[in-house]
């Protein structure tokens, strides 16, 4: 008998209610919450957006009517090869008008002489450089201190925008004044690079383009994406701006929502932003990003769980609790799940590994063809290529990112690493660890 046929006679021999006892897992957790959950919530969003089309319409003519100025922030470090195509995307926007501000941080490429070039022939406004790095939030609240907007659009410098990427991200503003933040759709630009970016193409397709139009839909959005973002400038003043941290993105989402104001997701809004080439860099990257949900959600915006609380909001509390269950706690279940299988199922282990890649290879395929559904005109041909990559999700978000969360929250938890990351200037992060940033 083969691996095959040995596979669906274990599975038959289960039953209906112990396939799902042994599998519960998937269904509870993967099927129930990104999978159904997602599906329904993007049909409501759909319709609702359809519903709505002429108030988007009269918000839209009254963007254009009043014309505010939008003040584009690029705080950078080493970005010079990347600025000119950012600033010719910027050149191509349908809304015009806006300046553009670039913070270089402490650079040591030519940077400074591109930006001075640029600065110039007036294809950006304004340019700053920190001779001594102060972080990428020192460099964006420099940029802020000079920013003369109704609203900030905050962009890394490595992005490139969509033609009617500036006006999309707008007019949210205009259809709800309680709109203090709008996230715009972060998709990767160098995605033909190799197998790295390919996987990451089809992770952002996930969890950006459709899992923040959910949270959105159900008003519990937590991070608009540092690498594209627009907010009003009065709330961003009030808030002084950016804390130092890798996450600082997260965190100024929180802060937004805990001062009142809504935060959404504009998935027509498109910024292509280039992703690490590979599985080293990438760890890296994600090690910093993770340690944020330790540091800003559990540590930080800890009063967000609590009452009494100033800051206490049912959908904050919701928008914090999701994030920890899932990304935390469910984090961990998983590896407990995991070890209990590997020891009271090891004569069959063998099978129920199959049986949970085929599972959760079928719930990527389904996420990524309504992924590309969603994505409609902005779909890219090579973006389709993405399909050939399906069955090697499991392995990448399954095993690789997931060890590399766990890793990173343990490491928060004992040794609050994050201060010790030289993402930040080590002075930046002792005086934020100083004052609990």
């Amino acid at each position: 008998m083969s691996i095959l046929e040995s596979t669906f006679s274990f599975a038959a021999s289960k039953g209906w209610w112990g396939f799902f006892l042994l599998f519960w897992y998937f269904f509870v957790f993967g099927l129930t919450r990104y999978i159904l959950l997602d599906f329904f919530i993007l049909g409501v969003y759909l319709r609702r957006r359809k519903k709505n089309r002429s108030c988007h319409d009269q918000a839209r003519a009254h963007l254009f009517g009043e014309k505010p100025l939008v003040s584009v922030l690029v705080p950078g470090k080493n970005e010079g090869r990347h600025i000119p195509g950012l600033a010719t995307s910027l050149q191509r926007q349908s809304y015009r008008n806006f300046e553009i501000i670039i913070v270089d941080d402490g650079s040591s490429d030519n940077t400074p002489e591109i930006c001075r070039a640029l600065l110039r022939n007036g294809t950006i406004q304004r340019f700053f450089r920190n001779t001594r790095r102060g972080g990428k939030a020192s460099a964006a609240n420099l940029a802020l201190r000079y920013a003369r907007g109704e609203f900030i659009l905050h962009v890394d410098a490595d992005s490139a925008l969509r033609e009617d990427a500036i006006e999309r991200i707008l007019i949210p503003f205009y259809l709800d004044p309680q709109v203090g933040g709008v996230g715009g759709d972060v998709r990767v630009n160098n995605l033909d690079w190799n197998l790295v970016t390919r996987l990451q193409g089809i992770e952002y397709m996930k969890s950006i383009s459709v899992g923040r139009t959910v949270t959105s839909t159900l008003g519990i959005m937590r991070v608009i994406s540092g690498a594209y973002g627009a907010f009003r400038a009065d709330i961003l003043r009030r808030l002084r701006g950016w804390d130092p941290g890798p996450g600082l993105d997260g965190d100024i989402t929180l802060k937004i929502r805990k001062l009142g104001f809504k935060v959404v997701h504009e998935p027509l809004s498109v910024c292509y932003t280039n992703v690490p080439l590979d599985f080293g860099k990438l760890a890296k990257q994600r090690y910093r990003w993770d340690r944020s949900l330790v540091r800003f959600r559990l540590r930080k915006h800890r009063d967000l769980f609590s009452l009494p609380s100033r800051n206490f909001r049912f959908l904050n509390f919701l928008t914090a609790a999701e994030n920890v269950l899932y990304n935390f706690v469910f984090n961990l279940k998983w590896w407990f799940y995991t070890l209990q299988i590997a020891f009271v199922y090891t004569q069959d282990l063998q099978y129920i590994l199959i049986i949970n890649l085929c599972l959760y290879i079928s719930a990527n395929f389904a996420q990524f063809f309504v992924g590309t559904l969603f994505y409609g005109r902005t779909l890219r041909r090579s973006e389709l290529g993405g399909i050939l990559y399906v069955p090697l999700l499991p392995l990448y978000s399954g095993v690789f990112l997931r060890v590399v969360r766990t890793y990173a929250h343990l490491m928060e938890l004992l040794h609050k690493t994050s201060y010790e990351d030289p993402w930040n200037p080590w002075k930046v992060s002792r005086l934020a660890k100083r004052e609990g940033l």
